[in-house]
């Protein structure tokens, strides 16, 4: 190709300049070689010169060295900037506990080899290394792609006078399957000047990505019977292309025209060819709103006096006895949280307050910043959702304001919270903040001081950060806990047990038959009422459908039943899982049980069966009086609600028990808000979740990498204590999977459990759907459904969404539910997708086609929930978006506890619908995929790597996207790692798609 892509002179291209008058070729250009571009016209060439990007590879021919990293830098400063505030640099830098930005280069030692620079793969290698890289694979695929750059940037104009239509290419618009199934044709024309020699039509190919794994029978595009040979002057050809497929999807390739003029000398033009087969409703329906834009961030005057509205009841109804502090962040640490990009801040945080490891000395201070660090973070983004330029209505003495996103969370705002307003014209020297009284479906009603007007005035709005959840934890971290090491770092001798319990050691009489006949489960049970007092943390590890629950609800019963005098706090990191807990104890009675809820929680959300078990005023719900709080057998709570006991003077030691289901998703400050501020010597405390699951949410990438992501289960788990040799005596894992279908199961229990999962769920549950049409294979009921889509962004929202994907999945939602043969309820099925964005795109579809009971939610959503039809939407269709997920952790690619939860959740029907080209780069989903298609439940175009061949699973996971994507990655790679263009704050964007964490 390199020898035919050519449609620019190449004397004024690469040389002083054309001396023929009469050359037909572009003469307007200069082509820049270091960066391998063409600047045309030729006036932005000297432009280029002084570009930031061309100065980088220049200053890459000079070199200083890096004390810390021996290794050389280019001498360019701007180029030794961005080395200091790298992460391998910063990694150094920590392990030698300096500080990575105050690093200066210094001369090499005498015996540095010389050295040269690779562009193309942005690596510096010494002399004798220098051959062996160059004719290597990795170098010479760049090399590639970069020469196929420039000279397809040539090959998209026209030369010698040949005009060629469809000059943004051939678009055969959205086109429905059955049309795509029988083919369509158009063609593209070629016309030769008029007064030109003959030109000769070589050669029409196709430039596809289909082409490495299938026939030139089975291309999208094609060319019918191609008008190859001479065109005289002035002449018209027809080039008929065709398209052809029998599956949805987003279909892109290119059309190069190879012709030969005088002198025999080549060149190509070539046309973009596109077709998009699917549903032209569905991509009427949900095609953007308009282009995406950033939003606008409010207008705000800072240091005005505030005047403040009343504040709900419910914010007085309990009778605290502890103060709680206001924990404020630092100044300093504020300050550098400001203090430059997020890759400079990263790195001064970590060598100002992270470079040390853990331990019991540094706890709560680590764990505080950390918790600032994340408060910082989550209060940007809420800035994300200020309002601009709003107007007020009026209830009553209350205010009220429309907040669009309110019902999904996106703000999250709760009754008690607070706004801040400022008039948006300017003309109030006044903030007025205003409480949150009342939260409906997409409205808010706020109290403001006397003073404010809502008649004609326009606001812009500011939501402010619940931080009381935040200075629970604080509290909790500053709490004195008696014998803190054998909860907080234990170790060997602290075993809850002296030895693993065997079938005939203490029996019990399970309440529940199930369980009677789980072994795993009732050693677990046995187990927790064996504890010795003052031992570590018990562990209940419990995979996917293996019932945790079901296990600590039953040890809870026994506990009672045995022991008359014991109490027992069981919580959990959200209210949905709290009220399981609750419901699944509610054989006890309403003077036993009580179901302890923030006084800010919505009525609506709170089941009717567990009602009898609250304390409820006319507005709110509130805290019985400690006397009677007392004589509670258990009590349940979330965690970030579960200092109530120790705010209302409840005295430590007072729980016998202390229970943390889910454990694995709470942050440690959560659970410790539970343990720490209750818990005495002889308080024993169980651990229930899974850690191969998706951990808590944390919103700061400093805060997640520094420990905040981990949660206290999972940390505990790395110890000693809980290791192979400790199982049954301080841990014990559930193996009997009641939930899905063995073929559903098979591929997560190897690779994220040993292989230890039991099959044990109700057939006639699991085995629903064999044999149903909807299957590829009748027999295994998973199926991926390949399909090539498009990633789209809309209005002022940085979520991404994928109509192809979108519209597939609501046929799959329609054919499961007009199938009477095998019938489902909507109900019963879940749609999974990362994206915020895809979430709302679905939904819609659904709802316009009657099917709004089907759930649809993020990962995070339905960790804990399980459906007998489960629908995946992976969205990503675009390459360089995996590098964006992968420094935020969000979507399913080099995310495997993401993927272990969404295929995890599926009874009886696996569909996953997603671009095999995209997943293919993360070992995981590959392995998936093979397995999949090796299993006969494939659908759509097959794989393009073998599917025999083992999987990779060593090496980084950016190393092995850039080697599969070569360097159309590393502009967008260097963005990342670098810092922000223009401003931008991309982990803001990605934080659109994470959820906020519950706040009561």
């Amino acid at each position: 190709m390199s020898q035919v892509l050519f449609a620019y002179c190449p004397q004024a291209l690469y040389g002083s300049g054309c001396s023929d008058s009469s050359c037909p070729l572009i003469h307007d250009a200069k082509y820049c070689r270091l960066c391998a571009i063409i600047c045309q016209p030729a006036s932005v060439y000297e432009a280029h010169l002084q570009s930031s990007e061309h100065s980088r590879k220049v200053a890459r021919r000079g070199w200083q060295y890096c004390p810390v990293c021996r290794i050389p830098v280019s001498a360019q400063p701007e180029v030794w900037s961005i080395h200091v505030t790298g992460r391998k640099h910063r990694r150094h830098a920590a392990s030698q506990c300096i500080d990575p930005i105050a690093v200066q280069p210094t001369d090499p030692p005498r015996d540095e080899p010389a050295l040269e620079y690779c562009e193309h793969c942005d690596l510096t290698l010494t002399l004798d290394a220098w051959g062996t890289h160059i004719n290597g694979a990795k170098h010479r695929t760049r090399e590639r792609h970069a020469a196929f750059r420039s000279e397809f940037e040539k090959a998209t104009r026209g030369r010698a006078g040949v005009e060629v239509s469809h000059v943004d290419g051939l678009d055969f618009g959205v086109v429905s399957i059955d049309a795509a199934r029988q083919g369509l044709h158009a063609q593209i024309s070629v016309k030769t000047p008029t007064n030109a020699t003959p030109i000769s039509v070589t050669s029409l190919d196709i430039y596809s990505r289909f082409r490495a794994g299938h026939g030139e029978n089975d291309m999208p595009f094609y060319v019918n019977n191609p008008p190859l040979g001479l065109v005289d002057p002035g002449q018209v050809v027809q080039i008929p292309i065709g398209f052809q497929r029998h599956r949805g999807g987003h279909y892109e390739e290119q059309l190069l025209i190879s012709l030969q003029g005088k002198d025999e000398e080549t060149f190509v033009i070539a046309r973009r060819l596109r077709a998009v087969v699917g549903e032209a409703a569905d991509h009427e329906a949900l095609k953007p709103s308009r282009p995406y834009i950033r939003n606008a961030r409010a207008r705000w005057r800072r240091g005005l006096p505030t005047v403040s509205g009343d504040r709900p009841p419910s914010l007085l109804a309990a009778q605290w006895v502890k103060k709680l502090a206001q924990s404020h962040i630092p100044l300093k640490l504020a300050e550098l949280l400001k203090s430059g990009n997020a890759e400079e801040v990263d790195a001064r945080v970590k060598e100002h307050y992270f470079c040390d490891p853990l331990k019991l000395s540094n706890h709560q201070l680590r764990f505080a910043r950390l918790l600032w660090i994340e408060e910082s973070r989550t209060v940007e983004d809420m800035r994300r959702y200020d309002m601009v330029d709003v107007r007020f209505g009026k209830e009553g003495r209350l205010y009220t304001l429309e907040v669009p996103g309110l019902a999904e969370k996106r703000p999250s705002v709760m009754v008690g919270d607070a706004i801040k307003v400022q008039a948006a014209d300017g003309s109030e020297e006044r903030t007025h903040e205003g409480f949150v009284h009342d939260v409906r479906q997409e409205t808010i009603r706020v109290s403001f001081h006397g003073s404010f007007r809502a008649d004609s005035r326009r606001y812009n709005v500011c939501f402010q950060l619940n931080r009381i959840p935040l200075r629970r934890q604080h509290q909790a971290l500053n709490s004195s806990l008696p014998s803190p090491q054998r909860i907080i770092f234990p170790d060997s001798g602290q075993e809850g047990l002296g030895r693993s319990l065997g079938p005939n050691d203490h029996p019990v009489d399970p309440f529940n038959v199930l369980v009677a006949r789980n072994p795993a489960q009732i050693q677990a049970v046995k187990s927790v009422l064996q504890l010795r007092a003052g031992a570590a943390p018990f562990v209940i590890f419990g995979p996917p459908g293996t019932g945790k629950t079901v296990t600590i609800v039953e040890a809870i019963r026994q506990i009672l039943h045995r022991d008359p005098k014991a109490r027992v706090l069981a919580c959990a990191p959200s209210n949905s899982a709290a009220d399981l807990i609750a419901l699944r104890l509610a054989s006890l009675t309403p003077e036993e049980l009580f179901r302890c809820n923030a006084a800010s929680r919505d009525p609506a959300s709170v089941p009717d069966a567990l009602v009898p078990y609250t304390l409820r005023m006319t507005t709110h719900y509130a805290i019985p009086p400690l006397e009677a709080l007392q004589k509670y057998r258990v009590i349940v709570s979330t965690c970030g609600n579960a200092s109530f006991a120790y705010n209302v003077g409840m005295e430590r030691g007072h729980f016998s028990h202390i229970f943390v289901d889910e454990a694995g998703q709470a942050t440690e400050p959560e659970v410790l808000t539970a343990i720490k501020t209750m818990a005495s010597e002889e308080t024993r405390i169980v651990l229930s979740g899974d850690p191969k699951q998706m951990g808590p949410i944390v919103r700061s990438s400093i805060a997640r990498d520094h420990g905040l992501g981990v949660s206290f289960m999972e940390r505990l788990m790395e110890r000693g204590v809980y290791d192979e040799q400790h199982r049954g005596i301080s841990w014990v894992k559930l193996l009997q999977n009641y939930r899905s279908h063995a073929s559903i199961l098979a591929y997560p229990n190897e690779k994220f459990y040993e292989g230890e999962l039991e099959v044990c769920g109700d057939r006639a549950t699991t085995h629903s759907f064999i044999g149903s049409p909807q299957l590829e294979s009748p027999k295994f009921p998973v199926i991926f459904h390949a399909i090539a889509g498009q990633n789209d962004r809309e209005s002022t929202s940085p979520s991404y969404f994928n109509i192809d994907e979108a519209s597939e999945v609501k046929s799959y939602v329609q054919a499961l539910l007009n199938d009477r043969k095998f019938p489902i309820q909507a109900r019963d099925i879940g749609v999974i997708t990362p994206y915020h964005a895809q979430v709302r795109k679905i939904r819609k579809l659904l709802r316009d086609a009657d099917f709004a009971d089907v759930d649809v939610g993020s990962v995070e959503i339905f960790q804990g929930q399980e459906r007998r039809a489960i629908i995946i939407s992976t969205v990503r269709s675009s390459a360089d978006l995996l590098a964006y997920d992968a420094k935020f952790t969000l979507g399913f690619v080099s995310n495997p506890r993401r993927f272990n939860v969404a295929v995890t959740r599926a009874q009886a029907l696996l569909i996953v619908v997603g671009d095999p080209s995209i997943l293919s780069v993360d070992p995981i989903w590959r392995g998936f995929m093979n397995y999949v298609y090796l299993h006969g439940g494939w659908r759509g175009d097959a794989p393009t790597w073998d599917v025999n061949a083992p999987i990779r699973t060593d090496g980084d996971y950016s190393d092995e996207l850039q080697e599969a994507l070569a360097a159309d990655m590393s502009a967008f790679m260097a963005r990342l790692t670098v810092g922000e263009d223009g401003g931008e704050d991309l982990e803001g964007d990605a934080n659109v798609d994470r959820p906020f964490q519950e706040t009561d």
